[in-house]
């Protein structure tokens, strides 16, 4: 299984729900709350420009709800399917912006 971290924070009933969620599909991962973590959280933050939680870490892959993910249901299928994918960086991105493209017509 990949390495998983996921930020949250304490009053946040999504990120509750979607530990609980991990959880029970037997997904072990990290958790991080962000006033625990916050200098490493403002980092991902300013990556993302999405200081939004909770935010997954897969193997340096930032997931963040309602950009890759609407669901706990749905996290729960990226996970179980993530690979580290064999194409460079740049690639991926060219990808991503052909589909961004794709979506935004």
């Amino acid at each position: 299984m990949e390495k998983i971290e996921i930020y949250t924070n304490k009053n946040c009933p999504y990120c509750k729900r979607i530990k609980e969620e991990l959880t029970k599909n037997n997904i072990n991962f990290n958790n991080k709350d962000t006033t625990e973590y916050r200098g490493e959280w403002e980092e991902i933050a300013g990556l993302t420009k999405m200081p939004t939680v909770p935010t997954v870490n897969i193997n340096s892959e930032y997931l963040v709800p309602g950009r890759d993910f609407g669901s706990p249901e749905n996290l729960i299928n990226i996970i179980k399917s993530f690979k580290n994918s064999k194409y460079d960086y740049t690639r991926q991105t060219l990808e991503r912006v052909k589909t961004l493209n794709y979506n935004m017509g």
